[in-house]
Order: structure tokens, then C-alpha cells, then sequence
């Protein structure tokens, strides 16, 4: 399937993957910043976020966003990715490293890292109020749990809009389909990475983020002191910097 996406501006190519509580609107206050750094910037929505429709097979969001890139006549770019989309940033840095010319993980998950029981108590707790019709009270549930406190009010709306608009696509579709797990190595990752992490964070992910950068060889580990799960949301302009610099090398 093609992704629903946006690209604009000219340059190096830079693609935006999402969070799984957002959709690729999370990235408007990057968009401009990025596009006037002088990039092609490429951001999409994964399956039964924003406006792609729920998958009707099995599918791997790696495999769509390669796919997508091949349809854009993309051969290379730096990609970027927070939360799940980082975890889909990964994988496609170790699957087609020839693909990428730098990998920005921002709160990233991994597969290769077990849950905790902090994230296990999170995922039940989600669950419980989904089940329960309760999507006003799940979608609080997520805007508590993954924006830090620098989020103001505007940015928690934000995030609302997402997450309700990713449930209701979600649970209307007659069937969902778990992606398609590929099997990888955290040595294929060849491109110069940097790894960002939050100091009101989830454990489960700032102990992803230093073990990340301990396994991919050159990672730069940046460690934001005021930083929650979604910092690109929490201090814009603070991240736009911090990825137009590490582009720039």
C-alpha cells in the first residue's frame, strides 16, 4: 500500500516516521524548519494513523516506508523517527543501510529490548479502557504518560486529536493484522546515528537509548534534562536545532 504522505522543499532527502500515539502532523513544528535548512522533507502515516487506512493484510512498516521512498525516486536520506517510529527507523537502518545517510532515534523502542513492568502496567491499563469504550479516558491516559512538562496545553490538544483519531480508525476496522516482525542485526547499522533520550522518560526507553548507543558503532547519545517521551513536541524549536545540526554533521 502507499503511505499517506507530504514531501516538500529540495536538497538531501530527510524522512519523518511518527509515533504510535501520533500521526505525521506531529512533525509540523520540524516541517518548515527543516524544509528552510534546505532538505527535501518526506514525512507519512504509518497503517490506521492519520489518513492510511488500517491494513487489509499482514504488512511490515519498514517494508511501506522503502516502498514509499522507491515510489518517490528517494535512493537515499536520513531518517527520523520517535517513539514507535524510531522503533521502524531502526529496522530500516539495519535492513537497507545502503538506503540511509544518517538515522536520528528520538525516544526510540527496540525489539531487542524485553518490556518492564512500568510499560507491561501502561499497555494493561490501555487496554482496560479501550475495552471499557472508555477512549476519552485512554487517550488522557497517553497524553499524561508520554508528553513531558514542557508540553503546553496547545501541544496535549494536539496530541488528543491524534491518538482519538488513531483509536477510532483503528477500532473500525473488521479486522486488524499484527505487523509483519523481520528479523535484524543492530550491526548492520552503518549510518552516523544519533540517539536522543529524556529525562522524564519511561526507564524502559532511556535504557533503550543507551544501549543503543553502546551497540551501533559511532552513535552519539544526547541526554535531554528536561525532555518527556515526545520532545520534538515538548521543546520544538530546541530539536528542529538539534537535527539540522547533526544533519549538517
Amino acid at each position: 500500500m502507499t503511505l499517506s504522505h507530504d514531501t516538500a522543499g529540495t536538497g538531501d532527502a530527510v524522512v519523518l516516521l511518527h509515533s504510535s500515539v501520533c500521526d505525521r502532523r506531529m512533525w509540523d513544528p520540524q516541517w518548515q524548519d527543516l524544509i528552510d535548512a534546505g532538505y527535501q522533507v518526506v514525512r507519512c502515516d504509518f497503517r490506521g494513523h492519520g489518513e492510511s487506512p488500517v491494513a487489509q493484510q499482514p504488512g511490515n512498516d519498514a517494508v511501506d516506508v522503502r516502498e514509499l521512498l522507491d515510489q518517490l525516486g528517494i535512493e537515499k536520506a536520513a531518517v527520523v523517527g520517535s517513539s514507535y517510529g524510531g522503533r521502524v527507523a531502526l529496522e530500516f537502518a539495519a535492513r537497507w543501510p545502503e538506503r540511509l545517510s544518517a538515522l536520528i532515534l528520538l525516544s526510540a523502542g527496540s525489539p531487542f529490548h524485553p518490556s518492564t513492568d512500568e510499560l507491561d502496567a501502561f499497555d494493561e491499563q490501555e487496554e482496560s479502557l479501550v475495552d471499557a469504550d472508555d477512549l476519552h479516558g485512554a487517550v488522557e491516559l497517553n497524553v499524561r504518560t508520554w508528553l513531558g512538562p514542557d508540553a503546553d496545553e496547545d501541544t496535549r490538544e494536539q496530541v488528543r486529536s491524534m491518538q482519538r483519531h488513531a483509536y477510532e480508525v483503528q477500532l473500525a476496522a473488521e479486522e486488524e493484522f499484527d505487523p509483519v516482525e523481520a528479523e535484524f542485526e543492530l550491526s548492520s547499522v552503518s549510518a552516523r546515528t544519533l540517539i536522543v533520550t529524556g529525562e522524564h522518560d519511561m526507564k524502559y526507553f532511556t535504557d533503550v537509548a543507551r544501549d543503543l548507543a553502546d551497540q551501533i558503532t559511532g552513535a552519539r547519545l544526547v541526554h535531554l534534562p528536561w525532555g518527556g517521551h515526545l520532545p520534538s513536541l515538548e521543546r520544538p524549536q530546541e530539536v528542529s536545532s538539534l537535527l539540522v545540526g547533526f544533519l549538517r554533521g
